[in-house]
Order: C-alpha cells, then structure tokens, then sequence
C-alpha cells in the first residue's frame, strides 16, 4: 500500500515545488511580482499573465483593498458584495484574499461559480449547501473558513437569490459567501444587506498607464507614447479591456502605434472623426453622405463607432447650448436605433439631417 501511494506524494511535491516558484524572493518587489506563468507559455493570455497575486498588486481602490487586507488579517472578513464595470479588479481582489489566507491550497478551500455555471434554485439548495455546511480541514493554514464566490451574481434567478438568504446565515459560522457583480440593483436588497458593499469604479489613466507600463516593460514591446495613450484612451478604465488590445495589437504589429492600435480595434482615428466632423457641419447634405459613406467603406468603420465619437466631439465644440441638446438627443436616438439593427443608410442620413438642421438653427441664433 505505501508502494502504492508513494507516486501520487511525489506529484504532490512537486507541485507545492512549483507553487513555492511564484512567491516573492524580496520585499522591495512589493506590487511588481504579477507574472505567475512561466515564459515558454506564450499562448496565454496576459490577462491571466499578469494578474495581480497579492492585495499588495492590485491596481487602484487603495482604499478597498486595504480595509479587505485588515479584516483578512484580523480574522473578521464579512460575505462580500463587490460590485463595478467589468476589468476593475473584483475578482482579482477576491483570488487575492483567497490566497493570502490558505496559500497555495487555496482551490481546495473556495467554491467559484460564474454565469457559465447553472446558478439556479436547485444548485443553490445542493452545490452550495453541501460545499458550506461540510467542516473544512486547515492544512495549517491561517483560517479554516471557506470561501464561495458567485461572480456575476446579478445574472442570478430571484427565485435562486431568495433561496440563498437562509444559506448565508445558516452558515457563516465556517463559510464567508461573495458575490460580485456588474448590476448592484439586481441584487435582492435581502442579499445586499447581508453583505459588506464595496463598489469598484473604472480604473483612472495613471493606474492604466502605470501598469501597461509594467507589462510593456516585461514583454520587451515597442510602445510610442502616442500609442500607450490610445491603449489608455480606448480602456475607458477597463483593465481588461487594456491588456488585450496590447496583446493583440502587438501580434499584429511590431510597433504598437496609435495609428496600429485603432487598425486593430476597429475604431475611427481622432483625424478621422474631425473630419467626418468638419464635413457635417460645413458641406451639403448630399456631398456629406458621399464623403462619409466612402471613407466608412475604405476603413471599415462601423456607423455607431462615428455616431459615439461625433458626440464626444459635439461636446468640445462652441454651440449654444439650446442647439446642443438638441443635437446630443438626435445622436442618442440614433445610437439607439443601431443597437436595434436598423439600417445604416438611412440612419447616416438621419445624422447628417441633424446636423443640417443644427447648422440652421446655429445660423438663426446668428441673426
């Protein structure tokens, strides 16, 4: 029988091996020590590359993270209501504490369901109910309390929500539940107050910047500052979002430029939408459609792209502001009637009839 086992503890050595490779070896490397996947994996993602390992690398939200890190440190983590835009750091924060409390064992000691598992009524009462109410066994690790994550719980059944107000406090004695979310207010305002809040905004440039600087500076890449600029400017605070228009940019091209890095996007150039500007506010209706509908034809550009960047140029202009109201309603219809599927054609006309009647009301405002 020892002959036996003898095998299957070597694969566990050599495993706790493996694990121990990724622990920091400095102090001084505090916030740095993100990559946990050794270099001959090109194939992963950087996503998963470079997130964070500890509450110490997490980008921004200083201030959640440090309150977790006390209550994790004290003993008195409380079930966890995270929620934000996507890329914001949620469920790294949640790996994060996770880690710092079991170590390398920690996949024995959480329960991780998301929107691709089945999260109704039924697992609620089975899955999660034998997960929490088993006794767990510590390993010597610092707390014997077991963690269930239900990322993107507002995708949650009401009927599966309702259900897991009881479990919650049937069994906080040994389990800490967190739910994370997009959607605060599809959460039942029963689970809410059964939870810590903490609300995860989108990421400012500087924490963007800051750690694409980081991973352009460990994958050795060719980044102009024109191009980290475009990386951050088309982020809108989503770290996520980043980190794969770096990736896949750079696999599309040598140097990562602004210029590439809208090519690969699919986005209109700022150059691009001043002039498609410029030639809406200046030239006849029908020489506008010809222009616009050839250069969405020759780059590829899609009619909601043009309609959200004109509105954000609408917005730098001077216009009274009657006019502009206006104008940003009409764009906002318009937006909303692409989202539906409504014909291109007719709704660049409709575009270009704002507008046209813009530009009357901008020169009776004249007189």
């Amino acid at each position: 029988m020892a002959e036996a086992l003898s095998p299957v503890v070597m694969d566990l050595d050599d495993n706790d091996q493996s694990n121990n490779s990724v622990k920091p070896n400095n102090k001084n490397d505090k916030g740095k020590n993100v990559v946990v996947v050794p270099p001959e994996s090109k194939a992963v993602p950087w996503v998963e590359k470079y997130r964070p390992q500890s509450l110490a690398d997490v980008a921004a939200h200083r201030d959640i993270v440090d309150t977790i890190d006390r209550l994790t440190s004290e003993n008195r983590l409380p079930h966890l209501l995270l929620y934000g835009p996507p890329g914001t750091g949620k469920t790294s924060t949640f790996l994060a504490v996770a880690r710092k409390l079991y170590g390398v064992q920690y996949h024995n000691m959480i329960l991780e369901l998301n929107a691709s598992d089945d999260r109704g009524i039924d697992v609620v009462r089975q899955q999660i109910q034998d997960f929490a109410s088993t006794q767990s066994f510590s390993f010597g690790a610092k707390s014997s309390v077991k963690l269930i994550l239900l990322d993107e719980a507002d995708a949650m059944t009401k009927d599966a929500q309702f259900a897991l107000r009881r479990v919650i406090e049937k069994y906080t004695r040994n389990t800490r539940f967190t739910l994370i979310c997009n959607h605060v207010n599809k959460i039942i305002p029963a689970l809410q107050s059964r939870c810590t809040r903490f609300r995860f905004a989108p990421l400012d440039s500087f924490h963007v910047t800051e750690r694409l600087k980081h991973v352009i500076e460990a994958e050795k890449l060719d980044v102009p500052e024109s191009g980290l600029a475009a990386l951050v400017r088309l982020s809108n605070g989503d770290m996520r979002k980043a980190l794969n228009i770096l990736q896949s940019t750079h696999m599309a091209s040598q140097q990562i430029t602004e210029e590439a890095v809208y090519l690969c996007t699919g986005n209109p150039l700022p150059k691009d939408i001043e002039q498609i500007s410029y030639w809406l506010l200046n030239e006849s209706f029908s020489e506008s459609f010809k222009r616009i509908s050839e250069m969405k034809t020759r780059k590829g550009l899609a009619l909601v792209d043009i309609v959200r960047e004109v509105t954000m140029f609408v917005f730098k202009i001077k216009m009274p502001s009657d006019v502009r109201v206006q104008l940003i309603n009409d764009l906002a219809d318009i937006e909303y009637r692409l989202s539906l599927g409504c014909n291109d054609k007719l709704q660049l006309g409709s575009l270009i009839a704002s507008f046209t009647r813009a530009r009357s009301d901008l020169v009776a405002a004249a007189k």
